[in-house]
């Protein structure tokens, strides 16, 4: 049974049969075994065809839909009842490790900036060394601070503190590789991404972010939970404008 799946998220890509073994690094005559016997590829070779067509691999190949759960489960590295709760160590870990990606999507974040008042910099040193940084925060002028403002009890401080966390960044904003957007998105969460590390900070109605749980993740090849994350904080980023 040939898997069409495969097959057409190729052709709807603009892609070829050569140009996905290319990618993933294998013969082409593995890629048409993959088509016409329906063949599952090893692991590293799912996720990269996958990531490479842009398509869940579950999709491709339903059959590894329970190891992919079992993955998704072992991304869960802790909970934490609250923000109060993750260790200040844990947030200083994170960043000191960060070589090659720090994404921050939040309303305002100002504790992460009170907390490590070094950050800018750290962030702009990582940047001159290769890494990307991306950080949104909300737009205080937009519609959908203002109402989270008062969501939270805290009116138009949660403005405030986006213009606070944003002067912070200002020193890091001329450092190439740090890039700082504004968005006027609602939150579902707050997430802090470094490396193969991501925090997922809930938003609780009528409940500030801090006194919300924390889930940590860690990629795992083949999982989709980290990566779920991400492709949300890509939907926000690609959405956001100049600060």
């Amino acid at each position: 049974m040939a898997n069409e799946r495969l097959r057409a998220s190729i052709s709807a890509k603009g892609e070829t049969i050569q140009s996905v073994a290319q990618h993933v690094g294998v013969d082409p005559k593995s890629v048409e075994r993959w088509i016409t016997t329906d063949r599952t590829p090893h692991r590293g070779h799912r996720w990269k065809a996958a990531s490479f067509l842009g398509v869940d691999e579950v999709y491709i190949w339903p059959s590894v839909q329970k190891q992919a759960e079992t993955a998704s489960t072992s991304e869960l590295i802790t909970y934490y009842p609250h923000r109060g709760a993750v260790p200040t160590a844990l947030w200083s870990s994170l960043i000191e490790k960060a070589k090659d990606q720090v994404d921050v999507l939040v309303y305002a974040g100002l504790f992460l900036f009170d907390s490590h008042p070094d950050l800018p910099d750290q962030l702009a040193e990582k940047a001159k060394a290769g890494a990307q940084i991306r950080i949104l925060l909300g737009d205080p002028d937009s519609e959908m601070v203002r109402q989270r403002g008062e969501e939270e009890g805290i009116g138009g401080d949660l403005a405030a503190r986006a213009r606070i966390t944003r002067r912070y960044l200002e020193p890091a904003m001329t450092t190439p590789g740090v890039e700082v957007r504004l968005h006027d998105t609602i939150l579902y969460n707050s997430i802090y991404r470094f490396d193969d590390d991501v925090l997922v900070n809930p938003h609780v109605l009528g409940a500030p972010a801090g006194q919300n749980p924390v889930l940590h993740f860690r990629y795992i090849p083949g999982a989709r939970t980290f990566r779920h994350y991400m492709r949300s904080f890509d939907y926000a980023w690609e959405r956001g404008g100049p600060a």
